[in-house]
């Protein structure tokens, strides 16, 4: 016998994002003579104690997936705006996914995406 669906899972099929558990490292701006140099990033090969290079490497690393993640929220909300009805100049999935280097499938769930986000 099947569990009754809680009234969430009724109304959103997509289930929220998991809370983030730790806080990502600051990203800070290389300097340009950093950039240069391709065995430069973030001044980890400086760190001689690997303790230390792994702790700051797996700050970045959060670091930076907390950004792709806020990134593609702003991505979606602004493919939904671009998508609403409203706007005589809106574009279609085809014109959004073309501008975007998306499939129309995946422009699509991004609008259906960010137009969540702005009910919030």
């Amino acid at each position: 016998m099947s569990e009754p669906q809680s009234a969430h899972d009724r109304r959103d099929p997509v289930p929220p994002a998991p809370a983030r558990r730790l806080r990502p490292a600051e990203l800070l701006f290389e300097p340009a003579q950093a950039l240069a140099d391709e065995e430069h990033f973030f001044d980890l090969e400086s760190l001689d104690d690997p303790r230390q290079l792994l702790a700051r490497s797996t700050e970045l690393a959060l670091a930076f997936r907390a950004a792709a993640d806020r990134a593609t929220e702003y991505q979606a909300i602004a493919a939904a705006q671009l998508a609403d009805p409203r706007r005589f100049d809106r574009l279609t999935y085809a014109a959004i996914a073309e501008q975007s280097g998306w499939t129309e499938d995946y422009a699509k769930k991004m609008v259906e995406f960010g137009t969540r986000l702005q009910e919030r």
